[in-house]
C-alpha cells in the first residue's frame, strides 16, 4: 500500500468570499471525502488554516498513482474547477503504530 498527499488549493479568501453555488460543491465535496475516510481509503482529510490562505488536505492510501488519480477525477471541486488540486507520492511514509 502506498499513501499520498492531496492537495487542493482555493483563492485564499475562499471561505470567507465563496458563491452559493461554490458552497454546494464544497458540501459535496467534504461528503465525498468523508466517504473515502469511512471506506479507509482517506487517512486524513480536512482545511489547513494558513494564515496566507485556507488550503485543503488529504493523505490516501492507495495501490497505485493512478487510483488516486482517479479519486481526484471524481473530486466534486476538480469536477466544478474550483482550484488546483495537487497529488503527491509519499514513498517513505511513517505511519504511528496501533
Amino acid at each position: 500500500m502506498s499513501y499520498f498527499l492531496y492537495r487542493f488549493v482555493p483563492r485564499p479568501d475562499f471561505p470567507t468570499t465563496m458563491t452559493e453555488a461554490e458552497a454546494a460543491v464544497m458540501h459535496e465535496h467534504v461528503a465525498y471525502w468523508q466517504d473515502l475516510a469511512d471506506k479507509g481509503t482517506a487517512v486524513v482529510f480536512g482545511p489547513v488554516a494558513d494564515p496566507v490562505g485556507f488550503w485543503g488536505v488529504a493523505v490516501v492510501e492507495a495501490e497505485t498513482p493512478d487510483q488516486v488519480q482517479a479519486i481526484r477525477a471524481g473530486d466534486p471541486v476538480v469536477v466544478a474547477g474550483l482550484g488546483p488540486v495537487d497529488v503527491h507520492p509519499m514513498p517513505d511514509a511513517i505511519l504511528r503504530r496501533s
